[in-house]
């Protein structure tokens, strides 16, 4: 089977496609070819007649977008549990962008196009600007764009959405890219699955599929191109794989694969109430990694503890601008009463590389954005953001059992810094007289190699580590974790890695502090339970896959872990302490294979 998506193994019809997966589950059925989009527009409306009867043209077409993406934010928050509908807020944004739209008009004037020509120039412009940058984040605003600018364009032209509101059968959607606005539109409960010829596992598209359940594969290249409506389509979105035209055993394979996944799940529902413990009971606090006070429901649904790691960059990303400090106030305060007495540990801001722009109003210009200004770096920069934050995590640690991270710490003056102004908004708020905890636990997150390295000298300064495996195995390989030219050398059973994670973990232990990891790693229960044997304290993850790693704690005994921890720290390959790891959830839990 090749990487491109042609079959190697000469079954007849069948093709294999290999994509990205960016929502799990299996799903088959006839697929739905949604075509037709306004990329291409027709030559003779590039000259504009009357500019100004442009213009008009133009401003109609962007209320009547407004008017749209308003009445689709309701109706996703109205469909969809999450902050789903925070996707519209940023296309909203884009509409509200005076230079966006200051842009389209005086393109209009000074180049005497069409206003759908400028539409369309305006978008392309600022879509390959954003497209281009580092930040996977950022690359995908400019899907934001390109939808908002389809919209307007289809208002000029009188054309409606191209996506159905209604299906006749359940069908498997098959596209070269979805908007979030078209997306919102299929109806749930005929959608089996996405195949998307564009996207990333970040997409608003993905992103959506994940909240509504549904299985996704993207970045399929031309997938949508070799299939007609109503061909036959199979998607594992866990491994990112579709079969076109799928054999009898093809379908066989699906069918057992998609009743093990169901009984599995089911099974695995049922220790949402029982502790993370091993059978010679260790306890592992599981906790959830979320984005906003959306996903609370979520988070108990699973049976996650706690919260591991409040991701606060988001109140910036979606604002497209700087949270003040009463609306962080308002936010940290939420989520410490919904979640008490459960801990809620709040990570300050991680903004950095392109996300400073539109975003927390930097003026950085760096070759490596992501070697330069980012996360603490900038907080210890601009003081008054910090000061913000900090404060609103102090209001919110009076109501319940919250505590706060620093991100990308690389030195102790760092942390030293840090720890100095919190003491400084303490003193700031007991003279106001507004009660916070004054022993608030403070966390440092190991992502550097340097950090890492003089984890010893770090842990006399915190009451907690956690191991930011994403950026940690990133740093430490030297490979961008999103460039699909490198991604095979992202190996997160590196030994390099591993020894840091030890190295991290054997620190923290000796001056009594305790260390937890909320990286991909603590998601996938081979490598969790590697984490473990080397000691590890606490795993934060997404919500939906804490089920599994509880499942996998409760059946390993904690002698059995540490013994295949010390295989794995002496080996010389990644690829010889993955095979271990799986292995190892062979003998102990078998069924979590077809998850993972």
């Amino acid at each position: 089977m090749s990487s491109d998506g042609h079959t190697a193994d000469g079954r007849a019809g069948a093709a294999v496609w290999r994509g990205v997966g960016a929502a799990a589950g299996v799903a088959f059925g006839p697929a739905l070819v949604i075509r037709g989009s306004v990329d291409e527009l027709p030559a003779e409306l590039a000259a504009a007649g009357d500019v100004e009867a442009e213009i008009a043209r133009l401003l109609q077409a962007v209320a009547r977008t407004r008017e749209q993406l308003m009445a689709l934010r309701e109706e996703v928050r109205a469909r969809v549990s999450g902050n789903e509908a925070a996707i519209f807020d940023s296309h909203l944004q884009v509409l509200a962008d005076a230079q966006f739209t200051g842009r389209i008009r005086d393109t209009v004037r000074t180049q005497g196009s069409s206003a759908e020509f400028a539409v369309r120039s305006v978008a392309d412009q600022l879509s390959r600007k954003l497209a281009s940058l580092t930040d996977e984040y950022l690359r995908e605003r400019a899907v934001d764009v390109h939808d908002v600018a389809r919209r307007i364009i289809r208002n000029l032209l009188g054309i409606p959405d191209m996506v159905p509101r209604e299906l006749d059968r359940p069908c498997v959607i098959v596209a070269d890219a979805l908007t979030p606005s078209e997306t919102v539109l299929l109806p749930r409960d005929r959608v089996l699955g996405f195949v998307m010829d564009r996207g990333s596992a970040t997409s608003h598209t993905a992103l959506l599929a994940r909240a509504l359940e549904i299985p996704a594969v993207v970045g399929l290249h031309n997938f949508s191109s070799e299939v007609r409506t109503g061909d036959a389509v199979l998607l594992d979105g866990a491994r990112g794989i579709v079969v076109l035209r799928p054999s009898k055993p093809d379908l066989d394979a699906f069918h057992r694969v998609a009743a093990v996944r169901r009984r599995v799940e089911t099974d695995l529902q049922q220790l949402r109430h029982l502790p993370a413990v091993t059978p010679d009971g260790r306890v592992i606090e599981l906790h959830a990694n979320i984005e906003n006070n959306t996903e609370f429901a979520a988070v108990l649904e699973h049976g996650a503890a706690g919260i591991g790691l409040y991701r606060t960059e988001y109140l910036w990303l979606t604002r497209g601008r700087a949270a003040s400090e009463a609306e962080q106030i308002e936010v940290y305060v939420s989520a410490a009463r919904a979640m008490a007495p459960r801990p809620v540990i709040i990570r300050v801001l991680d903004l950095g590389g392109d996300k400073f722009m539109g975003a927390a109003g930097g003026e950085y210009r760096e070759a490596n954005p992501f070697l330069g200004v980012r996360s603490i770096r900038y907080l210890l920069r601009h003081p008054e953001v910090f000061r913000a934050q900090l404060r609103a995590i102090l209001h919110a640690s009076a109501v319940g059992d919250v505590r706060v991270m620093y991100p990308m710490i690389s030195d102790v003056s760092e942390l030293k810094q840090a720890n100095e102004l919190l003491r400084t908004c303490q003193r700031e708020l007991a003279a106001e007289g507004v009660a916070c905890n004054a022993r608030i636990p403070v966390g440092a997150m190991i992502e550097i190699p340097s950090a890492a390295l003089t984890a010893d000298v770090l842990a006399e300064q915190v009451d907690f580590f956690c191991i930011g495996t994403n950026d940690l195995i990133q740093y430490t390989l030297a490979v961008d974790r999103v460039n699909d030219n490198v991604i095979h050398l992202y190996q997160p059973t590196h030994p390099s890695v591993l020894r840091l994670i030890q190295l991290t973990i054997d620190a923290a232990h000796r001056r009594g502090i305790w260390v937890g990891v909320c990286g991909e790693m603590a998601a996938d229960p081979m490598l969790a339970m590697l984490l473990l044997g080397m000691g590890i304290d606490e795993l934060s993850m997404s919500p939906s896959a804490v089920p599994a790693v509880k499942d996998v704690i409760r059946k390993t005994p904690l002698a059995e872990a540490r013994a295949m921890a010390k295989t794995a720290l002496a080996a010389g390959t990644a690829g010889e302490v993955q095979q271990l790891c799986r292995d190892f959830i062979r003998q102990r839990a078998p069924e979590l294979l077809d998850l993972v």
